[in-house]
Parts: C-alpha cells; structure tokens; sequence
C-alpha cells in the first residue's frame, strides 16, 4: 500500500505540429498524474486509462517541455491478491512500470476501429433473421474496401459509409436505455480505508477531465452520478479534505448538473445488520451533507452492491425523502431468478418506493452492442415499462467510465436495429418510469440475496464492536439529553457524537460489517470500535456526573444509595452488580422506570430466590419461581418450564444448548458464503473439558459453568446464569476459535410448532417459513436477525436472544444462532 512518485520531464518534438499528443503510461499498479501541483488523470491499467492527453492539436503557443509528476501505487485495480483477487495480499508483490512514452496519437484510426467494433457487433448479434445484421457486415466489408492503411486520405469515406448505417433511425416503439456513467468505488475490501481516498481522487479526476470534453457526459456518483453517479457522502468528505482543488471542480459540475450525487446515505451500508437507528444516522448523515455540500437532497438511493435488503427499508427511505430506489445485487441470487426489473417494493409498514433493477445485471457495463442488447432481451417487466437503466464504466476498484465507452454509445444513440441509448441521469429514468408505473407489480417483504449468507457471521469481532457501539451511542444521547433537560449548564456533546457516529457508520460499509474484506481493513475497523467505546464511555460519564449530581448529595445519618439509569423505553426489574461498602461487587434486585433512574438504598427482596441444585445423575437444576430448568453435565438444556403455564419448552429426548459443528468449504466466495450442503456435515460437539459445575450457589443469582473442546484446537467455556424474578436464562459464551473451514452453531429444539418463525429487524420484525416446500424457502436455509427470534403458537412461544450475533435459522421447530 505504499506509493512512489516519479519525476517526468517532457520536452514535445516541434515536427508534431498540429499532432494530438499523448503521455503514456502502463504499470500494473494504480496511478495518477499531477501537473501544477494539482492531479489531473487517473492511471489504471486494468480500467483501459494508459494516457494522459497533453493537447489535442499541438500549437506553437502551448509549451514544448513541461514537468509532470506520477504518484503510483503498489496495487492494482483489486489490491493485491497473492494468485487471485481474494487472496489475502502479496507482501512481496513487485509493481512493475512497462511503458512510459511520448505518442502521436491517430484520432482518425481510433475512430474508425470504434466505427468497426460497433458494426462488427451488430453483424454478429443481430441474428441471421435481422436485415440490419447483413447491412452492417457489408458496410464493414466496402469499409475495409475502401480503406488503405498507408493512405489516410482514404478514412473520411471509410467513415462515411459506417455514419449512413449509424444515422437510419429507429420506430418509435423502441426501448430506451438511459446510460449514466457509474464509477463504484467499496470505501474498503481488498484495500484499506487510505487507498480508497487516493481510488476516489484517480477515478473522479479522470471523470471531470471527461466532463471537461463531453458536455453531455453525465455521472451518478453513489457515494456520491458522465453523468457519473456519485453515492457515498463519506467518499465526498474524504476528496473535500485531500484535495480540495478536484473537490471545487466536482461541485462546479454538480451545479451543471453532470455530476449527479445519488444515494443519500453516508456510506453504501450493508441493507440488513445496521440496526435501525444506524439505518436513519445513514441517510441523516449523508443527505445533511449532501444539503450543506450541494444545496440538494437525493431523490434516490443507490445501493448496488450490498447482500441483501431489509423489509424496513421502503419506510426509512419515504421518511428520509427517497421515493426511489436503484440496485441489481438480487441478479447474484444461487437458486432463483427475481421475476422483475422494475416494480414498486412495499415494506413491512406498506410504505412504497419505485425500485429498478438495471436489467443487464451490471454496474459496469463497456457500452458494447452485446450488452445493450442484452438489456432489452433480459428486462422482466417488458410490456409494463419500455425505458431502463445502463451503468457504465469500471467499478468497484474504481475507474469509472473512458472515452471509449462514451464513443461507441454515441454510435449507438439512434441506431435501427439497437435500442435508443441516451446518455441520462436517475432523475430522468425514474421520472418516465414513474409515468410508466401504472401496470408495474408490487414486491412485499424483504429482498432477500441467495447467496453470502456467511457474511452475517464472518468476523465476530466486527459484529460485536457493531452492536456494542450502536448500545453505547444509543446510551450516550439518552443520558447526555435528559442532562440538558436537568441542567442548563450542560454542553450536549453534538460535535463529538456526530464523529463518533460517522466513525461507526464507516465501519457499517457494505464489506467492512458484513466481514468480506482483508486484515488490514478489519484492523482498521477494530480500532475505529476502540475509539468509540473510548470516547462514548467518557461521554457517558460526564452524562453521568452531570445527572447525578444533586440526587447523590450526602445527607445527614442517610444509608448509603446507589443510582441506577435505565435507558430503555419500559420498566425493568433486574439483578445488577454494584459496589459495596468493602469495595467488592454485590449483587441487588432493582426496579427502575423506563428512560430513568432509582436511588437505591435497600434493595427488593425476590418473591423467591433462585435455588440451585446437583442430582445425583450430575446434572443441575435451577429455579427461581418463574421458570425451572435441567442441564445435563455437557451443559445441554435437557428442560426449561415455565412455571405457571406447567409447560415444557423442551422436547422429550432432544438437548437444547446443542453446539454443532459444520465444514464451512464454499464454491469460491470464502469470506462471504456458506452454502446449502453444510448442512450435510454436521457433527455435535461432544469434547467435554470441565463438566458442569455450580459457580454460583443461589439467592439473587445461580450460576454454573462448563468447558468443551471444539473441533481439533478450539475450546468453549459458558457460563449459564439465572436470575432472581427473571422469565429468562442467560449464555454467557467464550470462544477461542482456531479452526479454519468451520462453521459453529448453538441449537435450541422447542415444543412449539409454528410454520413460521418471527425475526426482529430494523424498527419491527418479519416472519419467514420454518419449512423448505419451495425453492424459495429452502434458499433461505442461513438468514439474518437482529437481537432476537422467535417460534411461537397461540398461547405460547420461545425466543432467542443474542447480544452480538446476527447469522440465525429456524427450521420445523429447532432455533439456531450463528456463532
């Protein structure tokens, strides 16, 4: 990840005169050109940018010796891959420079290759039934006729022969594709954070120098669109503050409305495990700055790259001010095929959001005649709507579009035999589809990606420094709000948690949360958590000694109290540790109202302290008058009662806390996917280190405690706990995970039957089928939920609950957590 820079002084020959001149450049590292201290051209190799245009007609005014500097990078395009592009990084990769030269460049030549490439296309894939197939081989053909390569006086007839093709135009019934230079840029994955701030310079730099000769070029830029379409606020923040020379030109072409910023959100998030509140942070975040930046909001998100979209979503994008929406993940689906291109998503409110797939299932489109092809013939909604979308130019790794692309759809604008292509911006595309929308189908639920299932458990450091810190913030502006309600003095600490809060929205880009990203960025990300819980917990404190300030004044012969917050929105009564007079932790019962606090100086007394009990056979019990449980000495959960319905939670002759272990080997996804056949291996983990034993004896809290082996090198130890008063039993659960290709799971079997099975997400739940009749169903054998889910009858049910787990399953009557 480092980057050298190189010194190039040209001096041009004043025999090439009148000459367009080119710099070229070619290494298989990423570059950039800097002239007057500004940059000024992306170089990339593997994204067809080999040259830098020093004039287009040389004149005997313009400078003959100028001095460029090139800043290059020890990474290609995707990183640098040891032999494939998922591969962790080369650390002995050598970058090498191939071609540094100083070239006239034949403009009529390249245009009549273009003029080729785009008859020779048609020729080919128009098909044998179509009349304009045959014209275009045999204008190819007198082209060639025509044509003598040692005599350019011959190219202007050349030319003309293929312009009488590209000038017949079409009916009026044709489909149009709205082409929108598209630059996809992930914030991390096989790159660290740094690199993608020197990706959005070469590639938005080049982007502007397109604009600069191609007025009609528009961009759509999603983070933030020739027009390039721009998507991540984020992405915006970090060109502004390293180079704010581009960043000026950038905000002129958003005032010409070329460089359309789309999406709305702060950084291209994963679309199912932000939590809620995360969710709206996003789209508060980015479109504040997209307000202050640009004087404008988005009108549509723009989110083509993530696993898999929540139900929640359609209701945060109408509350943002998105009626719209742009994504083509689902093309990735393994097992079936989503039967539309455009169509109105409702979600689990019934909020609706206009929603169009591009149907050539890219974001990355060449401008080929194969690929507008292809969009016309795969659309799934022909009939309903004659207008889609076409993204074009290199992604991902950043690039963006050439002039190449543009060349050949300007070719292809108004062509008999291809549909319309028109270089447009969301804004047109969605405003004729919404004229369009009146046969449209509706999509309810979530948008569910049949495939990278294992992207909701990779890294579980991620995933808990996630939910952690969403907590912490969450505490934090609870407690530092009900301070400024109480104390005028107190400073709320806006600015800090506005830092703190984009610091966590980063870490929620759609490959650093989902876990699907190198080391390098997973330390990055460790280390932003670090910080948040550093600066929350301070934060939190001042909150604290704010709020506390008056309620724990000493008063004369008072007993000593403590103040318990609740930052929860109901009552709770609970068992929490407290320090007593010695200084040692001591347990008490307390009941504290919703958003509030409690002095407590003598604590309750349980109705009816927990009991806990060894048999005989070594197994456990434990009760504390709500509900009664049985472990066997594996820590199986052989029983659960709850009390005062008499019923069993457990099946007769199953274990509940079952941990199995799966092989994890994925067709080629490793980070992302675990597959349907897992399921096949499954081994319960029977290794029993410390069998189980009382670690707390009873009264406000039992407790016990066992050790397991699992697989060949990693252990488990849990600890089981019971409250006093408390209607459910706590795992807390450690792993030291030395496996590699392995999947570990905890199981629950319930006596409940239920076809379906209740899953919490972002501000609400969704139900998904606990059997597998479709294909539909059994695609979805590994899917994802926030802190809870839940299999219940009329009457009665079992949830499951985690503090930091996200990858879940229920099938017929067993609830599965991802570990």
């Amino acid at each position: 990840w480092e980057t050298c820079w190189f010194k190039v002084e040209l001096s041009i020959p004043p025999a090439w005169a009148g000459r367009e001149v080119h710099f070229v450049w070619e290494s298989d590292g990423e570059g950039m050109v800097w002239r007057d201290a500004q940059p000024v051209q992306g170089l990339t190799k593997e994204g067809e940018k080999t040259s830098y245009i020093l004039t287009r007609s040389l004149k005997e005014s313009e400078p003959h010796s100028l001095t460029l500097y090139v800043e290059l990078a020890c990474n290609g395009l995707f990183g640098a891959g040891k032999g494939s592009m998922i591969a962790p990084p080369d650390p002995d990769r050598r970058v090498t420079l191939s071609k540094a030269e100083l070239v006239v460049f034949n403009r009529d030549v390249y245009e009549l290759l273009v003029d080729l490439e785009i008859l020779l296309g048609m020729a080919q894939l128009l098909g044998e039934e179509n009349q304009r197939s045959f014209q275009a081989l045999y204008t190819a053909n007198q082209m060639i006729n025509v044509c003598d390569v040692t005599d350019p006086s011959t190219f202007p007839a050349a030319r003309e022969l293929a312009a009488a093709i590209f000038s017949q135009r079409n009916g009026e019934s044709q489909h149009t594709i709205h082409a929108m230079g598209h630059c996809h840029i992930d914030s991390a994955w096989l790159w660290p954070y740094e690199e993608t701030i020197r990706k959005c310079a070469r590639s938005w730099v080049t982007v502007v120098h397109l604009m600069e000769h191609n007025p009609e070029l528009t961009f759509a830029c999603s983070q933030l669109g020739l027009i390039p379409v721009l998507w991540q606020a984020q992405q915006f923040e970090w060109v502004r503050s390293c180079y704010p020379g581009l960043y000026a030109r950038i905000q002129h072409f958003v005032a010409k409305g070329q460089f359309v910023p789309v999406g709305g959100t702060w950084v291209e998030m994963d679309g199912n495990l932000p939590s809620g509140e995360s969710m709206v942070r996003q789209f508060l975040q980015g479109q504040r700055f997209f307000q202050e930046q640009f004087g404008r909001i988005c009108s549509e998100f723009w989110l083509p790259d993530t696993f898999g979209y929540s139900a929640q979503l359609p209701q945060l994008m109408r509350g943002c001010g998105i009626q719209r929406f742009l994504t083509q993940k689902l093309s990735w689906n393994l097992v079936n095929s989503f039967p539309h291109h455009t169509f109105f998503w409702e979600g689990i409110d019934g909020s609706q959001v206009l929603t169009h797939f591009p149907p050539g299932d890219s974001y990355g489109m060449n401008g080929q005649v194969e690929e507008v092809l292809k969009t016309v013939k795969n659309n799934k909604d022909k009939g309903r709507v004659n207008h889609s979308a076409f993204l074009f130019g290199f992604g991902d790794g950043g690039g963006g579009p050439t002039q190449k692309m543009l060349d050949r759809m300007k070719r292809m604008s108004d062509t008999d035999g291809l549909p319309r292509v028109q270089i447009s911006t969301p804004d047109q595309l969605f405003s004729v589809l919404e004229k369009e929308s009146s046969q449209l189908c509706t999509w309810v639920g979530e948008l569910f990606l049949e495939l990278h299932n294992g992207t909701y458990t990779t890294q579980a450091q991620i995933k808990k420094g996630n939910r952690e810190c969403e907590r912490i913030l969450h505490d934090v502006e609870v407690l530092s709000t009900l301070a400024v309600a109480q104390d005028t003095g107190f400073q709320y600490p806006a600015s800090q948690l506005q830092h703190l809060w984009r610091l966590l929205l980063l870490n929620q880009f759609h490959d650093v949360l989902p876990g699907s990203c190198i080391q390098l960025v997973v330390e990055d990300a460790l280390q932003y958590y670090t910080e948040i819980r550093r600066a929350g917990a301070e934060l939190q404190e001042e909150a604290l000694q704010s709020l506390g300030r008056d309620l724990l004044q000493p008063k004369a012969q008072s007993t000593p109290s403590s103040l318990v917050w609740n930052t929860l929105s109901w009552e709770r009564t609970e068992v929490i540790s407290r320090p007593g007079p010695d200084g040692t932790e001591t347990l008490a019962l307390v009941t504290v109202p919703s958003m509030g606090y409690a002095l407590v100086q003598e604590p309750l007394v349980p109705p009816q302290p927990v009991a806990v009990r060894k048999q005989e056979d070594g197994s456990i019990t434990m009760e504390n008058g709500v509900i009664a449980v049985c472990l066997d000495s594996m820590g199986h959960l052989t029983s659960l009662k709850l009390l005062n319905s008499g019923r069993s939670s457990i099946p007769d002759g199953c274990y509940a806390n079952q941990f199995a272990l799966f092989d994890d080997v994925p067709l080629y996804w490793d980070a992302w996917d675990v597959m349907d056949y897992h399921l096949e291996t499954r081994k319960p983990v029977t290794t029993l280190l410390k069998p189980l034993e009382i670690s707390l004896a009873g009264g406000l809290r039992g407790s016990v405690r066992f050790s397991l082996q699992v697989g060949k090198s990693s252990t488990l130890t849990q600890e089981i706990i019971l409250d006093a008063a408390c209607p459910y039993l706590r795992f807390l659960t450690q792993v030291e995970w030395k496996e590699a290709h392995k999947f570990l799971k905890v199981e629950f079997p319930v006596q409940v039957r239920s076809t379906n099975a209740t899953y919490e997400i972002q501000f609400g739940h969704l139900q998904r089928p606990t059997h597998w009749n479709t294909s539909w169903d059994w695609a979805r054998f590994e899917v994802w939920a926030h802190k809870w889910l839940d299999l219940s009858e009329h009457g009665f049910g079992v949830a499951l609950l985690n503090d930091c787990k996200y990858g879940a399953s229920a099938h017929r009557n067993i609830l599965s957590l991802s570990l």
